[in-house]
């Protein structure tokens, strides 16, 4: 019996300094010193010993365990592990580690993530915001842009270059603006509240595209002859990458570049002929300089030996002879301009490569590089922007309708609605403000700008549909006094673009994610790729060893969490958010330990199981989009006000995370595998559970009703109170109406009767005959009905109005 006991203070050790992760020379010392106490009481005899020296010994000594264990380790992980392409590699080595990195650690560091400085403009960019966007949105007529148009009127045009609009990424010295990706993200969000076309058109130029690149990558020459120019609008950029054969597998361009001299302003001279077919290009109808992505090729040896020298990127002016461009997409009803691009044996000089002919081959590290920033920022951003307008409006709308004589907002099922709406908008507008602040920090967080992409492009989706079923026929209705039904049509474009969110979900962020964030993977398969055999081994040795240790933790820790669900683990906050931050920690255990246990029963194979490597993304994702909402929580001085919308997300949240493991667990294909791994990590069911109905109902009245929490909900969007916006005209019209009830219940009273909410005007002129009001609330009344009705309208036109201009121009030369 004694024995026993000591056996299980052995293997008690064992777990603490597994769960503390000591390491392997410490752990063994530790786990002797328990044995010399248990062999001092006499309990512990030679056969204990010889089980812990047939372990210790080829384990702590190093020369031993590399001959006889390591070497065959290696042997196996180079038979099971695929090699890595040059562009998954490229992709892997473009981006950092930042807040993924700790959460693949299976502990995060909430201090580290507390630490981090909260996103804050300038002056300056304050200064651009609260002038120049405010001024422009202003401009916008979205029906003229949408239906009359097809584009956004001259004038819009000349102000956004007139105030550097597309200039935001580009340095002072070049006469851009210079501003933070943070300030860039506040831009955007504010302008894609107004109009997805004026979004987009300003978006692109700041993303991914020829200011970036050549801010990067550009000759000195090539940043001083464009970057002045684009910063003043003389050029407008685009930016060819995709094309028919290929879309999100943009690494698969067929669009080519063949090394070859020809003649260029009468002279000979070294070049390339540019054969390539792109469509999708964003911009391209009206640029005037477009950055090319193509495989450039050099088959006569004239750069080199190389003779497929790779992805390339190349500056084209638009009058360059034998450029096909000026046609348009239609992109569902969002006219912004975008299209193809062609161009059939196009003789070009080699320095138009960006970056001059050192970068030849160079591009898809260029690309994935700054796709890695961008991606961070102007999707996410569009979409939180989106969402926030769309949370007010729609609070508004809900309280102004009525039906059944109450608010419909009144009505659970649309509070229901409501709740999901606010919540999404308020985890949406954290992400973006935590992510934003990592770009500003330094990093290219690659895998953290897939998250941002995939979910925030999604749950705009969710915002946008929920919101017109609120709204019913008047989100259908499309016309003048429609702000709903454009973003609904145009929810699909970003859920495409940048990588397809199924191409991102299934493969981007789990497949990167534990390449570049787990602390030893990539470590094993650069130790491997090594030439040298005694580095190689000594290289793999410490990467696998470590690997084994961390996965032996991550199961320790997950065992912990399966029995005590962290109850005695430590918090930063003692409120209601500490339960959230204990069981993120015990999700990111999970996490890692699944993601090694499918390495190493599927090794290869795993890379090929995209809905299980998407699942394990889901966990991934999730717990990068509670940090960031903890994170907003805690910047803005944990106010009760906002509680509600912060605990919708965090338990929307982690029942997805949760939801994303059991599903994993129910179809990993070794039976026995997964029913060990869900002993180990979810042995009991569920922990968490959908935010209850009471819940719901607090974030709906918040919507419903001004306050300082609806205030930061819709912070920083286009709320004017001017003629022509509609979404100011919301906000004036849900002041009227709550100023107005209680004028209306005292008519009622005074009438004894249960009136219904309609015709205030005449309504407000009988009370006033009757002296139950004064003049001041019958002006009110009648200001009331007017603004209720222009909410509750939708618009009707005459058959010709809806004919395009092009048809009845076509019409008319008909009956000619």
């Amino acid at each position: 019996m004694a024995e026993f006991v000591w056996f299980l203070i052995v293997l008690l050790t064992l777990c603490v300094a597994s769960y503390k992760r000591l390491g392997l020379v410490n752990t063994i010392a530790l786990t002797a010193g328990v044995m010399i106490i248990g062999t001092l009481f006499g309990d512990i005899g030679w056969l204990g010993w010889l089980v812990f020296l047939a372990l210790a010994i080829p384990l702590g000594v190093s020369d031993i365990r590399k001959t006889h264990i390591t070497k065959k380790l290696l042997a196996f992980y180079k038979k099971v592990m695929p090699e890595m392409s040059r562009t998954e590699q490229e992709a892997i080595d473009a981006g950092t580690v930042w807040w993924d990195g700790d959460i693949f650690s299976g502990k995060p560091d909430w201090d580290k993530l507390h630490g981090i400085p909260k996103g804050r403009l300038t002056p300056e960019e304050q200064a651009f915001l609260d002038g120049p966007v405010e001024e422009v949105c202003g401009m916008v007529d979205e029906w003229e842009i949408n239906h009359k148009l097809a584009d956004m009127p001259p004038e819009i045009w000349e102000f956004l270059k007139k105030h550097k609009f597309f200039a935001m990424i580009i340095k002072k010295k070049y006469g851009g603006l210079e501003f933070s990706a943070y300030a860039q993200s506040r831009v955007l969000q504010k302008l894609a509240g107004t109009s997805a076309v004026l979004s987009s058109t300003v978006g692109v130029p700041n993303s991914l595209g020829p200011g970036e690149l050549l801010g990067h990558y550009g000759t000195k020459e090539q940043q001083d002859y464009y970057l002045p120019r684009l910063a003043s609008g003389e050029e407008i950029p685009c930016f060819a990458l995709t094309g028919p054969e290929a879309g999100s597998d943009a690494g698969a361009i067929p669009d080519v570049g063949v090394v070859c001299k020809g003649e260029w302003k009468g002279e000979e001279i070294l070049g390339m002929r540019l054969t390539f077919d792109k469509r999708y290009i964003t911009l391209a109808p009206v640029a005037t300089v477009i950055g090319l992505a193509f495989k450039l090729q050099d088959p006569d040896g004239l750069l080199g030996d190389n003779a497929d020298l790779g992805i390339t990127c190349a500056l084209i002016p638009r009058d360059t002879k034998g450029l096909d461009i000026g046609r348009r997409h239609f992109p569902l009803n969002t006219p912004f301009q975008n299209g193809p691009i062609r161009g059939e044996d196009i003789f070009v000089p080699l320095d138009y490569i960006i970056g001059g002919q050192k970068m030849a081959g160079q591009g898809w590290r260029m690309l994935v590089e700054c796709l890695s920033v961008g991606r961070c920022i102007t999707l996410p951003s569009t979409a939180a922007g989106g969402a926030k307008t769309c949370a007010l409006a729609t609070g508004a709308y809900a309280r102004i309708r009525r039906q059944f004589r109450l608010p419909v907002g009144k009505m659970e099922g649309v509070e229901e609605m409501l709740a999901r709406i606010g919540g999404n908008a308020y985890l949406m507008d954290a992400v973006t403000r935590f992510s934003t602040v990592g770009v500003d920090l330094g990093e290219k967080p690659s895998v953290v700008s897939a998250i941002c992409k995939y979910h925030l492009t999604e749950k705009m989706r969710q915002v946008i549909n929920d919101a017109m079923d609120v709204h019913g026929g008047k989100g259908i209705m499309l016309g003048p006094n429609n702000y709903l039904g454009r973003a609904y049509e145009g929810a699909p474009i970003s859920i495409t673009v940048e990588g397809a969110n199924i191409l991102t979900r299934n493969m981007m962020i789990f497949g990167q994610g534990a390449m570049r964030c787990h602390p030893y993977v990539l470590k094993e398969i650069e130790a491997a790729a090594k030439e040298d055999r005694q580095e190689q081994l000594d290289d793999f040795d410490k990467a696998v060893f470590g690997h084994i240790g961390f996965a032996l933790s991550n199961k320790v820790r997950s065992l912990w969490f399966a029995f005590t669900s962290n109850y005695f683990s430590s918090a930063p906050f003692s409120d209601d958010t500490a339960r959230y931050y204990k069981l993120l920690k015990g999700y990111s255990a999970n996490l890692a330990f699944m993601t090694d246990v499918s390495m190493g029963v599927l090794g290869g194979d795993l890379k090929r199981k995209e809905r299980l490597s998407a699942r394990l993304g889901d966990v991934l994702s999730g717990i990068y989009l509670a940090s960031a909402t903890l994170k907003r929580y805690d910047e803005e001085g944990r106010l009760q006000e906002d509680a509600p919308m912060m605990h919708w997300a965090l338990q929307t949240t982690l029942f997805d995370i949760e939801t994303a493991i059991i599903d994993f667990l129910d179809n990993f294909p070794s039976r026995p595998v997964a029913l060990a791994m869900k002993a180990i990590i979810i042995p009991f069911g569920r922990r968490c559970e959908k935010p209850s109905d009471r819940l719901e109902h607090k974030i709906a009245n918040i919507l419903q009703q001004p306050s300082a929490a609806r205030a930061r909900l819709g912070d920083g969007q286009y709320l004017s109170r001017e003629e022509g916006s509609l979404f100011g005209d919301l906000e004036q019209t849900l002041d009227n109406v709550l100023k107005c009830e209680p004028v209306f219940e005292r008519i009622c009273k005074e009438k004894g009767q249960k009136l219904p909410f309609t015709r205030l005007d005449k309504l407000a002129d009988e009370a006033l005959s009757d002296g139950i009001i004064n003049d001041d609330e019958a002006a009110l009344m009648r200001e009331t009905e007017a603004g209720r009705l222009r909410t509750i309208n939708v618009d009707d036109f005459d058959h010709e109005e809806l004919i395009a201009a092009s048809a009845k121009k076509q019409k008319g030369k008909s009956a000619a």
